[in-house]
């Protein structure tokens, strides 16, 4: 597999928080750094991976996950704009969901079970995606983390302390080892 395994940004580190820049550029340099976020997405055993998420501050994505029929998608997003289902066609699938910068803790997250993401490939080529199932759920996270939102933020106070304090017990216990 080409591209190299690059460290994943956690929850906290700044570039998590705040909205990614467009990409401007459709070069060598874009199409290495999807490589590089193939390489550590599978290293992470994820099924999508933004670009603020191994710490490059660029609104690019990739993805390899299954929709809801098991069909296996896999593809790079740059500039993505999220479409959603008008809300009298929405309906939501509320299931559990995780983060790999937020390792470990999963929460039930409700989301709509459809969804469209417009934007282009590494070569600036126009690209159109539309997901189902886990697909769907993968397109909105995805999106959610170039926004500068994990899907922690979806969660109640409540809830969202839970995670987090889970998310710390088991760093902490990592670091003790």
């Amino acid at each position: 597999m080409a591209g190299r395994v690059r460290p994943i940004t956690l929850v906290g580190t700044p570039v998590l928080h705040r909205a990614c820049r467009p990409v401007q550029e459709f070069d060598a340099a874009l199409a290495e750094l999807a490589d590089d976020m193939f390489a550590s997405m599978y290293a992470a055993e994820g099924v999508g991976l933004a670009g603020n998420q191994i710490g490059v501050d660029l609104r690019i994505f990739v993805y390899d996950c299954p929709d809801e029929d098991g069909e296996r998608h896999k593809g790079t997003v740059v500039n993505p704009v999220l479409e959603l289902p008008d809300l009298a066609d929405r309906r939501l699938d509320d299931d559990e969901e995780g983060c790999l910068s937020v390792p470990g803790p999963h929460a039930r997250v409700a989301r709509p079970d459809r969804a469209t993401v417009r934007g282009f490939d590494v070569e600036g080529n126009p690209v159109t995606v539309e997901g189902t199932g886990l697909l769907a759920r993968c397109l909105q996270h995805e999106t959610d983390h170039l926004e500068g939102k994990v899907y922690i933020d979806r969660l109640s106070a409540r809830a969202r302390k839970k995670v987090l304090k889970e998310y710390e017990a088991l760093r902490a216990a990592a670091e003790a080892e």
